[in-house]
Parts: structure tokens; sequence; C-alpha cells
């Protein structure tokens, strides 16, 4: 297997892009990254999307996309994993480059969400459909099921997970590419409308419009095109039950925890290797529950660590969502995934600007699906 760097990124600003379809936000980001990298073809292409039958009426996006690029005929796949379709299509670029079928491949993300009548309902195709979308449980409540259970028995607080989307809208404001970029509070929090006690709105991420894609190629060729390629040193995926009630533990995500034991052991490194993280806070629960299941905490203190600081951006032990995660930069769900990569690849290369972290050299990016029913990992390290 060869080994795989990045070489490009590109993409759109994320928000309610109402004046541009699915296709021309997709070919926007993709020809960023292609600039970006200075690459005069691509060998292939990996699409992630979760639903765009339901959400735009248009399936059939690997030739659809391929064709409104100026591809085609290359082969152009669409990957779907729920909110983790994105990290999945990078996989699928990985491996296809690692093998050595492929030399240049474009791995992009897209969901076009405020296109679609009740997107509500089309999210809750990620759940289980017989015996939690068909009582009417969403994802908002399967998540404050997880915040309560983990609340009550580790005494996490209504304030530590406030203090999660204060620090993601912190990163957030020095994203130009965010969806929201306002600076909040505790307060601001705590006091916005109920959603599922004990979440409340502005602890869930938004509904968002927004694509994202990266190149990817041989580690060996990746200077031809740039001065400072990332390589890709892990790639996993697992998998749990798609029920919360079928699991014997719901303050853990077993799916995460084994995409990371498994990731770990491909790069040779351990939790404290990792200078930043960009995880999946779709609820500022999931991304406490994600930091414990990651091991950068042990289980039933992420909680904590954000109150002591320990996820800031500066000054912390491990930043967490420096791009503004989910929550600030927004959750275009196909997109997400592949977004989740450039910001690692901008903070690896020193070009995240006013959101940079100081010497970060090794990244891990966790995109999940549903609630937690699939997770993917990669870890990048600058070369």
């Amino acid at each position: 297997m060869r080994d795989v760097a990045v070489i490009g990124v590109g993409m759109t600003k994320f928000g309610e892009l109402w004046g541009k379809s699915l296709r021309d936000i997709f070919v926007e980001a993709a020809l960023a990254a292609i600039a970006d990298a200075k690459v005069d073809h691509i060998d292939s292409m990996y699409v992630g999307n979760m639903s765009s039958g339901l959400f735009v009426e248009q399936e059939h996006l690997g030739a659809v996309l391929a064709d409104y690029l100026g591809m085609g005929p290359i082969p152009a796949t669409k990957v779907e994993s729920a909110c983790a379709s994105g990290g999945a299509a990078f996989r699928q670029a990985v491996l296809e480059v690692a093998s050595g079928a492929s030399d240049i491949v474009l791995a992009g993300g897209v969901e076009k969400m405020t296109d679609s009548f009740d997107a509500t309902a089309v999210l809750a195709t990620a759940a289980d459909q017989e015996y939690e979308a068909y009582y009417g449980v969403t994802f908002p409540a399967l998540y404050a099921m997880i915040a309560n259970a983990h609340m009550h028995r580790y005494g996490t607080t209504r304030e530590q997970l406030a203090m999660v989307a204060v620090k993601n809208h912190e990163n957030g404001s020095k994203n130009p590419n965010a969806q929201f970029r306002s600076l909040i509070t505790i307060d601001d929090v705590l006091n916005s409308a109920p959603v599922a006690d004990p979440l409340r709105l502005l602890d869930c991420s938004p509904v968002t419009d927004g694509a994202a894609a990266v190149i990817v190629c041989p580690m060996e060729i990746a200077r031809q095109y740039t001065n400072s390629p990332v390589k890709v040193i892990a790639s996993s995926q697992a998998s749990d039950t798609i029920a919360l009630h079928s699991r014997d533990d719901v303050t853990t995500l077993r799916a995460v925890a084994k995409a990371a034991e498994r990731a770990y052991s491909m790069a040779g490194l351990k939790p404290e290797n990792i200078d930043l993280a960009e995880v999946h806070d779709c609820f500022t629960i999931a991304e406490i529950v994600v930091t414990e299941d990651l091991g950068f905490f042990e289980k039933g203190s992420g909680g904590k660590a954000v109150e002591l600081g320990w996820t800031q951006r500066e000054g912390g032990k491990i930043p967490i969502n420096t791009s503004g995660g989910l929550k600030s930069k927004g959750h275009p769900v196909g997109a997400t995934g592949i977004a989740q990569i450039i910001e690692l690849y901008e903070q690896l290369t020193g070009r995240a600007g006013e959101r940079q972290v100081k010497d970060a050299h090794i990244g891990l990016a966790q995109n999940m699906g549903g609630s937690g029913a699939s997770c993917v990992i990669h870890i990048l390290q600058s070369v």
C-alpha cells in the first residue's frame, strides 16, 4: 500500500445558500480544490452525500456531478453513511490511491438542506425507522437521552454543555466560511429555546447548505504539486447498533472508541500525541462524549475538561473544533467530514489564519453518522 497525501483543498461558505443549486456549490468547491492542488486532471471522484434524493430529489450524484464538473467519463461514486458520508468518501479516495488504482483522486462532500420542506424528517432517516422514527423520536431527542444519562452518571452540568457551544462559536468567529460567526455566552445558550431537555437551540448544529473538496495523491509524487503536502497516517471506520436502545451504555459511542483504537494503532500513536482534533459536535453533548471515547479524557470527565479550558484553541491541552465545529461552522451533512479534513490541512500547513494552533503537526478528524451508528476517523501529519 502506498502512502497518501492531501495536496489541495476547497470549500464554499457554509450557510443558507438560496441562490445556488447542489450542483453549483459542489463544482465551486471542487474547482477550488483542483486549483489549490495545481493538478491538470483527476482520475476518479468520490462524493459524500447523505440524502440528496429527499433534500433536492436528485440521486445518481456521482454521474451528475462528474458531468457538471466537466470531468466525465472518470469513475465517480456517491458515498453514503448518514452524517459520516464525507469522512467515508475521503476514506474511499485514500484507499483507492493507496491501492495504486489511481494517482489523483478528488474526495468531495455536498448537501443542500434548505431546499427541503422538512429537514428534520430527512435527517431522521438516519435513525432506526421502526423503533425510533416511527414513534417520533428525532436526533435532538436521542442526543438529549445521551445527555441526561451522562449528567446523571457523571455529574456533567448544563453549564458545561453550554461551554462547548461558547467555545466553538469563538473559534467559528475567526472562520470566514462559517455559517454563524457571532460570539455567544453561557447565558445565551441557557436561555435559548428548549428543543429536547436538556438541550436547547444553541446546543444544536444548524441546517446548512455547503460543499467541500480535497485532492489526494501518492506521497511519492505530492511535492510535484505542493511544497506542503499533508500525509494521511491513519484511516479507520467502525459501526454500532443504529438504535440507541440496543446499546449496553448510551454514554459511550462504541463505534468511535473502536475506530479510534484502530486509527491509533495504524498511526503508531496515542491520544496524547494528537495536537488538535475536529470532532462531530452535532450537539454539545456529542463533543463531550466523543472526546472521552477518543481517549483524550477519562470517561465522564469530558464536561469538566471543557470547563477547565483543556479544549480551548489557545492554551488548551487538546484544541477541539478550531474551525468552529458543526455548531458554528455549520453542518451540511454530506460535506462535514470533508470540511474537517480541510481544517486539519489548513492547521497543519499553517494556513489557518487567526485560528492557527501553534506547533500543530498531527491532527485527528472524527466524523459520525446518526447517533454514532457509523464513525470514520482519520489522522493527518505535516511533513
